[in-house]
């Protein structure tokens, strides 16, 4: 089976040309926007919903005056109040690489306090979702093997040769000037702006190019600019993995029946390590029988991405157990599963076209050693795959400033979960260092990305509503907030 993209884990990328600094652009007039009747989904077979949608024009390249354009998809949810305000609010999605349309479409419930009076506007940022993708075809098998430094580069490569676009022009500093024409074409007289992940980069960086554009920003599992996300992915996931363990060891029913369960974490990897296993399982979506290769890189694949999300970490303990009892199935379809999400969600030429340029060059700049990722779980596969990626693939524009801490009196809204593995607390503490009008929510045991959690919708409309943190009530969290209990067995979680 054929897939777009390139697999994290797998397929890598990296270096055919100089970095471009920020390019001055020409003068260009408002560009026009049409909208007409629409309907969007989270994807293919998931129910849609109403919206207005368009086709914003944009060159390719925004210093030249003769560049070719490309199109970006837009989509305008409409307010449910018949006189919205002017000022919408704007998501931007992960990875990088994630369709923002996809993703609102599938967490709009979380948004639906602040649609009360504002249109939701959605811009599938420049090489993703319909806006001039850039994807490469690959095989399924790729996915589940053992990461190979060459097989990736050559995978790079053929990746390369195949995209319709010159990857240099789809990086956060391109990003940011099609938001501004978004705006000016909308005739919108400023954003509000909500950005998860990756996103929290786009919306810092918007908020320092146009500081008279943006009214409020929302940044949800913040990436504070000035850390290169690479040797710090699996310091923070191994963090959290040790956290599931001591809060399942804290818990009476959890430790009752996962009295080992750190021990045979540490047991099932030096197995798999060693000895990899082939795993029959059922494919998640045709429900055939087929052999899944299964060794230490997969297990660190599945553990890390179920580590996102209270409701999925509440497996973990149950999944390890099995497995280390002989069982693979559960943990190699949750694997599968887990891996082809990253294929279906993610356009990984824009993904590699955003790390190579503002990530990859600046990893001798994080105190981040090899025996430290070592002595993680994941290792330094991630490390070096994102290496292998940028030694082939062309690093793109930058703005000079992109990697410093943004500083602006802007209404500001920071939330993190305290079990995030990839953006923790702190990270929302080193980018809030010169926010000087901002607020910082923390969930309790909550994962990556906050905004359908809890009471934290109503306290983003509130705060949209206000312009301020100052008159925020955070107390609802107290009440509200909950954590999956541990799956004690495959028939639920425990009372």
């Amino acid at each position: 089976m054929k897939r777009s993209g390139l697999a994290i884990a797998a397929v890598v990328a990296g270096n055919l040309a100089l970095p471009l600094s920020g390019v001055a652009q020409p003068e260009e007039e408002v560009a026009s926007l049409e909208l007409k009747e629409c309907r969007i989904s989270a994807g293919p077979g998931f129910p849609g919903m109403k919206a207005r949608c368009g086709i914003l024009k944009r060159p390719l390249d925004p210093g030249s005056a003769h560049s070719p354009q490309i199109d970006l998809h837009v989509a305008v949810v409409p307010a449910l109040s018949l006189e919205p305000e002017t000022d919408p609010l704007v998501p931007i999605a992960g990875g990088p690489g994630q369709s923002t349309i996809e993703f609102y479409a599938a967490y709009a419930q979380a948004f639906e306090h602040i649609r009360r009076e504002r249109d939701v506007v959605l811009v599938d940022q420049r090489g993703t979702g319909r806006s001039a993708p850039l994807e490469c075809e690959m095989d399924d098998e790729l996915v589940e093997r053992e990461f190979s430094r060459d097989q990736a580069i050559a995978e790079v490569k053929r990746c390369l040769e195949e995209l319709p676009y010159d990857p240099r022009f789809f990086t956060t500093s391109v990003a940011v000037t099609d938001l501004e024409a978004l705006r000016l074409a909308l005739g919108s007289p400023s954003f509000n702006v909500y950005g998860v992940s990756y996103g929290t980069r786009v919306a810092q960086h918007y908020a320092r190019r146009y500081p008279d554009a943006t009214r409020t920003v929302i940044l949800d599992g913040v990436l504070p600019p000035q850390v290169a996300l690479g040797p710090d992915i699996a310091i923070e996931a191994q963090k959290a993995l040790d956290a599931i363990f001591n809060r399942c060891a804290e818990s009476p029913s959890c430790n009752g029946r996962f009295p080992d369960v750190a021990e045979e974490f540490a047991r099932l990897q030096a197995q798999l390590a060693t000895s990899p296993v082939t795993v029959e399982v059922p494919d998640p979506v045709t429900w055939q029988t087929e052999a899944v290769p299964f060794g230490h890189e997969q297990l660190a694949g599945a553990l890390r991405l179920l580590s996102y999300h209270p409701n999925t970490v509440a497996l973990m303990p149950l999944l390890i157990h099995d497995a280390a009892a002989g069982d693979f199935r559960p943990l190699a379809a949750q694997f599968l599963m887990a891996a082809r999400s990253v294929l279906d969600a993610l356009s990984m030429g824009m993904h590699n076209a955003v790390v190579c340029t503002e990530d990859a060059p600046f990893f001798g700049d994080e105190d981040v050693g090899r025996e430290q990722l070592e002595a993680t779980y994941m290792g330094p596969v991630q490390l070096d795959s994102l290496e292998a990626i940028c030694s082939e693939w062309p690093h793109g524009i930058l703005d000079d400033d992109l990697r410093t801490p943004l500083a602006t009196d802007i209404p500001v809204l920071l939330l993190s979960g305290d079990a995030d593995p990839i953006t923790p607390p702190d990270f929302a503490e080193m980018a809030a260092v010169r926010l000087s009008n901002s607020r910082h929510l923390v969930g309790i045991d909550q994962g990556h990305g906050q905004a359908g959690r809890a009471c934290i919708p109503e306290i983003m409309a509130d705060f949209i509503d206000t312009a301020s943190v100052n008159e925020l009530d955070e107390t609802c969290l107290e009440e509200r907030q909950f954590a999956m209990p541990f799956f004690l067995d495959y028939t639920g979680p425990s009372p």
